[in-house]
């Protein structure tokens, strides 16, 4: 179950709290601890495609746009 998902379920057992305890219990997203769901963009909080060379902590996209402020640039 994704995140997303998961928020809205408790968006609909806000009015039964039992029943939203018991969900979380079982249901709660994992905590990731390797892989592409385990890093998020620093800077806009998307997953995926990341670029971690020199700590830097981007997705592609922020990286594109921050490049040249970094002092990065395009050999080609």
């Amino acid at each position: 179950m994704t995140t997303s998902n998961h928020e809205k379920m408790l968006n609909q057992l806000k009015v039964k709290p039992v029943k939203a305890k018991k969900f979380i219990k079982h249901n709660a997203p994992q905590e990731r601890t390797f892989g592409s769901a385990s890093r998020r963009c620093k800077r806009c909080g998307k997953y995926g495609a990341h670029i971690q060379k020199y700590k830097l902590g981007l997705c592609r996209q922020c990286f594109r746009q921050v490049a040249k402020k970094l002092g990065f640039k395009k050999y080609s």
